[in-house]
């Protein structure tokens, strides 16, 4: 059953509100990635929005009404197994939420099972919900375990963050990259492209989380939101307002000393 997470305090004091799906936040939860759930919200509520979050699991109906962001983190093979045999009930209704422009970020696993399939360290292809056209592959005797820096140019934005994946996955024509890699391997480590931008939709392989890291990536996801639910003309506080303690260019480009996984 569908239930509440996470909400801001004192709802009379914010002019706006925001509704975040955490899709099977009690399954995949890897890597610490539930502060990104921490991210949105903060970021929410400094730009006026009162937040709830939901965890929208198994058998659970995801509402493409009900919600303004959905957020879709990674989780071991057994946990996405799991996942993926539910995933089919909720394809319909994230295929809309996708094609209306609801901002999703997904990341690993979650980031995976958006698209057509993946084949898990074991050789086992899981069939992803074949919303996007992406497909993962898998290799052996090896992971992309590491620091590494992308490069936006769309937005004209870097983002950083620590890869640990063994998948390996491929865009569909229709997909760019969320970034062209600086350092580290991305997405195959053969076309220089890491994560996807599709619509509303922000994948990546990032782990650490993803926007603790990058305050700008987390204000695009939450400012596109809110334009999305109170039109395009909306008048929000710039970046450089509410998150003023930007962490500086040298600080993030310092490789961290976090531990890999075997």
């Amino acid at each position: 059953m569908t239930y509440t997470s996470l909400e801001s305090s004192d709802q009379a004091q914010y002019p706006y509100s925001l509704r975040i799906a955490h899709l099977y936040g009690n399954l995949m939860n890897t890597y610490g990635d539930n502060g990104n759930i921490l991210m949105l919200k903060y970021v929410a509520e400094k730009l006026g929005a009162h937040v709830t979050v939901d965890i929208v699991s198994l058998k659970d109906r995801f509402d493409p009404d009900a919600y303004d962001i959905a957020f879709f983190g990674g989780g071991q093979d057994y946990e996405q197994t799991i996942v993926s045999e539910d995933l089919p009930d909720k394809k319909e209704d994230l295929a809309r939420f996708i094609d209306e422009d609801g901002v999703v970020l997904a990341i690993c696993g979650g980031f995976q099972l958006l698209g057509q399939y993946y084949i898990e360290a074991s050789g086992k292809r899981i069939e992803g919900l074949g919303i996007m056209g992406h497909y993962t592959l898998n290799q052996e005797n090896n992971r992309y375990i590491g620091d590494i820096k992308i490069h936006n140019e769309e937005f004209n934005e870097t983002y950083y963050g620590f890869e640990n994946h063994q998948g390996r996955t491929f865009l569909a024509e229709d997909e760019k990259p969320l970034g062209k890699v600086v350092y580290g391997n991305g997405n195959n480590k053969e076309d220089g492209g890491e994560g996807v931008h599709y619509k509303n939709v922000f994948g990546s392989y990032f782990h650490g989380p993803i926007l603790s890291r990058n305050a700008n990536l987390a204000y695009r996801l939450v400012s596109t939101a809110l334009k999305n639910k109170y039109g395009k003309d909306l008048s929000l506080p710039a970046y450089e307002e509410i998150l003023s303690l930007e962490q500086p260019e040298e600080y993030a480009d310092v490789k961290s000393k976090a531990p890999t996984e075997q």
